[in-house]
């Protein structure tokens, strides 16, 4: 603060790092008031003076909360909160009646806020006003795939505006950014004093790290006997995927008793916000997530944070564990390690300054596993979260950014589905081919499981009986439908992102759609010439015609 607060002030662009839990948010909340009170002109009510953007909704709702304490002293300023989860038009009607001086938002939500027009908001006209922009948790913006988003956001504020970007690690599109948003900003990096200033520590000094060496088939164990051991404390659990969160939350809940286990996720729509304001105000209890929690949100009194899957990069590893030991506090992190993934412990020390200390795991621990396995045959919906949890954490393992020790032909899959109280292998690309003697699957035949929700039991009984009646008209064939493996299709929608993402960033270029249709016409026309399908009089008959369309339609507009 005392390092970003007088030179935002003074005009200048800032791009902030400093370590987890050093108080960012007034570094750029501070200065924001500051800088709308000077104003020669006082802001209108639609008026925009300053917007602030967050990657998640939990860290909007934060800095909101503190920013609030700010304008409760300033009437005159309004300040709104525009994020997901709910109806955008509402967000609109809130604007129109209170107005907003100052935004805080997420980005998908206010990028469509400025497409708005038809329902009355013209945001656009609104933040020509605007003296400050600060981007919070800058790399996990560009990391999340809002690049295309802030892009769009950016090209309607004025250039003439004060910048912050603030995060605790800076990454190679951070510097794009910086290059493209900041003008000459001042770079401001904030190390903690004594020892760690040397070797530059990227986690808060006051934060023990451990890690625990222990195989897939007991991890669960352990972390439940942990947790057992450390029932008044407060935790955070965190694991790699929605589904994995999802299946051990549930199971959580049912075998950790007296105490409150709570399940968040990016795909939770409408209970998040929920969630997480109830979590924040408990003085104990297990909050089970992924890396939505893993950024700036400030929990107070977190114990423990308690990593069951390691995270995607080495830098989310950082955030996690900022989770606690946050303002000068005391404060544990704990990560768990398959044996083939010790060497992850010398890369973090390496990669992000982070010392670690080895835990061993707990001798003679109960087995919890086969009491999974039952709750899984009683119920078919955790039985098919199970299966759900299992196919995700190895796509998440496949996609890990540490590759070469995060090695998915090293990876024990029988141990792995003992770990996860699978009944049966699940059907995946990943694991065509390959035996597993070491797993014994159940043999009950896993269709008669039903669900203990009796009207989603009823809806599969209809499914089945509908199934039933067309085998008999196939004369007792079954239709042979070709199912695509859960985890293809979750590929083929991030393709489909990623091709409709660069289609948007290629919209400003001076081909239009139509035009390139027509080239693409020609370049199948001479692959047709080349392969001796058609004649060179044909080809030059139509690429003519094709020409002629062209000029006539450029002639119209």
């Amino acid at each position: 603060q005392s390092a970003t607060i007088p030179l935002f002030m003074n005009n200048k662009d800032v791009a902030a790092e400093a370590v987890t839990g050093s108080g960012k948010t007034l570094a750029f909340v501070i200065p924001i008031m500051e800088i709308l009170l000077r104003r020669e002109e006082k802001l209108k009510k639609m008026q925009v003076g300053a917007i602030i953007i967050t990657p998640t909704r939990e860290l909007a709702i934060q800095i909101d909360e503190v920013l609030s304490h700010f304008t409760k002293h300033f009437p005159r300023f309004s300040q709104i909160l525009l994020i997901g989860g709910r109806n955008p038009i509402e967000d609109v009607e809130k604007f129109q009646e209170q107005g907003g001086n100052i935004i805080v938002a997420t980005p998908g939500r206010l990028e469509d806020l400025f497409r708005r027009k038809a329902d009355g908001l013209d945001l656009a006209s609104c933040v020509k006003s605007l003296d400050v922009l600060v981007l919070d948790e800058a790399d996990r913006l560009l990391d999340m795939g809002f690049e295309a988003s802030l892009n769009t956001i950016l090209d309607f504020l004025p250039k003439q505006r004060r910048t912050g970007l603030f995060s605790a690690t800076q990454t190679q599109e951070v510097e794009n950014l910086v290059r493209a948003g900041l003008r000459n900003p001042v770079r401001i990096s904030v190390k903690e004093k004594g020892v760690a200033a040397s070797n530059t520590q990227k986690t808060p000094t006051r934060l023990e790290n451990y890690y625990m060496i222990c195989k897939a088939d007991e991890k669960f164990n352990q972390l439940v006997h942990f947790l057992r051991q450390h029932k008044r404390e407060k935790h955070l659990v965190f694991f790699s995927t929605c589904a994995c969160v999802e299946y051990y939350g549930k199971a959580l809940e049912s075998l950790i008793k007296q105490v409150k286990i709570m399940s968040i996720h990016g795909k939770m729509k409408q209970k998040r916000n929920k969630i997480f304001t109830e979590f924040r105000k408990l003085p104990g209890g297990i909050l089970v997530c992924t890396d939505v929690m893993a950024r700036g949100i400030d929990i107070p009194e977190v114990h423990w944070v308690l990593q069951y899957d390691p995270p995607s990069s080495a830098s989310a590893f950082v955030h996690r564990c900022g989770r606690t030991a946050r303002i000068g506090n005391v404060g544990s992190a704990l990560v768990f390690l398959l044996p083939m993934e010790e060497s992850y412990v010398n890369f973090l020390s390496i990669n992000q300054k982070c010392p670690m200390q080895e835990m061993k795991p707990q001798p003679n621990v109960l087995d919890l596993l086969p009491k999974l396995k039952s709750m899984a045959l009683a119920d078919r919906a955790v039985f098919e979260k199970g299966m759900k949890a299992f196919v995700s954490y190895v796509q998440a393992y496949a996609k890990h950014e540490c590759n070469l020790i995060f090695r998915i032909k090293d990876l024990d899959f029988a141990s792995l589905a003992k770990g996860f109280a699978l009944l049966k292998m699940p059907k995946m690309p990943e694991l065509r081919g390959k035996c597993f003697p070491d797993f014994t699957p159940v043999t009950v035949n896993t269709d008669s499981i039903s669900f203990k929700d009796k009207n989603r039991e009823k809806q599969r009984q209809k499914q089945l009986e509908q199934q039933r009646k067309e085998r008999q008209e196939n004369g007792g064939k079954k239709r042979l439908i070709k199912n695509k493996a859960w985890s293809k299709q979750k590929a083929k929608k991030e393709k489909k992102k990623k091709i409709t993402a660069k289609r948007k960033r290629e919209e400003g270029s001076d081909i239009e759609d139509e035009d390139m249709e027509e080239l693409l016409n020609d370049t199948r026309l001479l692959k047709r010439l080349k392969k001796g399908k058609i004649s060179e009089e044909e080809f030059e008959k139509r690429l003519t015609g094709s020409q002629s369309r062209l000029k006539a339609e450029t002639v119209a507009d």
